[in-house]
C-alpha cells in the first residue's frame, strides 16, 4: 500500500502490528483455498495479507473509503465498502453457495452490535474468529455463577460453541488501545435449540436488568404480566441460571402464546 494511513478514531481503528500475534491468529483460523472467507475491517492488512497467502481469495468489509480503495487494487480481494451492520451475511453465503468463515479485528466501539448482527446469520456461518476487548470475550464465554455471566453470555452460548484462544496486550497495536484484547473462536451449534430469538432476548434482558435482586422482583413480574404458568425457580439471581434453563423457559412461553 502507498502512503501511510492515519488511524481514524471515529472508526475505532487500532491496527495489529505484532508479527507473533498475527501468526498465532492465522494458525488458529487455518484458512484454506476454496473457503468463503470474509474479513471485517481489514485495515492495513495485518491479517488479510497472511490469510490471502494461504487461501488465494477473500472478501473484505471496509467502511473507510480510503482503505477500501486501496484493497480494490489487490488481486484476489473482493471489497464490500459498507458499514458491517448493514451487510447481508446470509445473502453473501448464498452467493458463495457455502457457509462463511468470518474473521476480523472488530471495532471495539460497536463490537456488541456486530456480534448480534452476525447472530442473526449464524445458520449461514461455519465459524468466526474475531478479536475484541478482553472484557467482552470474558463476558461471552462466562459460566453461570461468574460475575461476567450475563445477557451476552446467554444469547451467544445459545447459538455458538465459544472458545477464548489468545489474550493480547495493547502493545500489539498501533495506536495502542487502552484495553487488553482477546481472540475468540465461535462455531455455530448444529442443530441449535429452536427458540424465538426476540423473545429470548427480551426475557434475558429483563432477567439481568437488576443483577443483585432475586428473579422474582424482575423476571417474576414480567412473567406475571404474561400470565405465564411455566415452572421456573425465581428464588435465585439471573447469574445463577444456566443457558439451557433460559431456553426452556423461552420455549414454554412460545408454546403458551401460540396455544401449542
Amino acid at each position: 500500500m502507498s502512503s501511510p494511513h492515519v488511524a481514524r478514531k471515529r472508526f475505532g481503528q487500532h491496527f495489529l502490528v505484532d508479527a507473533g500475534v498475527i501468526d498465532g491468529i492465522v494458525r488458529a483460523i487455518d484458512p484454506r483455498p476454496g473457503q468463503a472467507l470474509v474479513e471485517i475491517g481489514p485495515g492495513l492488512g495485518a491479517l488479510t495479507q497472511p490469510v490471502l497467502e494461504r487461501c488465494g481469495a477473500l472478501t473484505v468489509i471496509e467502511l473507510d473509503r480510503d482503505l477500501a480503495a486501496r484493497w480494490r487494487q489487490r488481486q484476489g480481494v473482493s471489497v464490500i465498502e459498507s458499514d458491517v451492520l448493514k451487510v447481508d451475511f446470509a445473502g453473501l453465503a448464498a452467493q458463495f453457495s457455502q457457509p462463511l468463515r468470518v474473521v476480523g479485528n472488530l471495532p471495539y466501539n460497536i463490537s456488541t452490535p456486530i456480534l448480534f448482527h452476525l447472530l442473526e446469520a449464524a445458520a449461514h456461518i461455519r465459524d468466526q474468529h474475531v478479536m475484541l476487548q478482553k472484557e467482552v470475550v470474558d463476558r461471552m464465554v462466562a459460566s453461570p455463577g461468574n460475575k461476567d455471566y450475563g445477557r451476552l453470555s446467554v444469547m451467544l452460548q445459545w447459538r455458538y460453541r465459544l472458545e477464548s484462544l489468545l489474550e493480547i496486550g495493547p502493545e500489539a497495536f498501533d495506536p495502542p488501545p487502552r484495553v487488553d484484547s482477546a481472540v475468540v473462536r465461535m462455531e455455530p451449534l448444529a442443530p441449535a435449540p429452536v427458540v424465538d430469538q426476540a423473545l429470548l432476548q427480551e426475557l434475558v434482558t429483563v432477567a439481568f436488568s437488576q443483577r443483585r435482586k432475586l428473579l422474582r422482583h424482575t423476571l417474576g413480574r414480567w412473567l406475571s404480566a404474561r400470565a405465564s404458568d411455566a415452572a421456573f425457580d425465581l428464588q435465585r439471581r439471573a447469574e445463577e441460571v444456566p443457558v439451557a434453563e433460559f431456553l426452556t423457559l423461552a420455549q414454554a412461553l412460545s408454546r403458551q402464546s401460540t396455544g401449542a
